[in-house]
């Protein structure tokens, strides 16, 4: 699996024909084709991002990550 550095993720943030993907507790996942991820942007989060905390705060929690592929892991800072 690809490892991605935070300056690399930002990258991948849905805009301009990018694919859009966020990190979760190390896991880099693709939520492109996710209808609510169009645009890069959910719920005030932005792909390109670690959001393992904001997660945390949303009313799925991790239920929603079995559907995701993962596109790679996040290094440690």
């Amino acid at each position: 699996m690809k490892q991605f550095t935070l300056e690399e993720l930002k990258k991948y943030n849905g805009e301009n024909g990018q694919p859009a993907y966020v990190a979760i507790d190390g896991v880099v996942y693709d939520v492109t084709d996710v209808e609510p991820w169009q645009g890069g942007k959910h719920h005030g989060n932005v792909a390109g991002n670690d959001l393992s905390e904001a997660i945390m705060k949303s009313p799925h929690k991790h239920s929603v990550l079995a559907k995701l592929n993962e596109v790679g892991k996040l290094e440690e800072r």
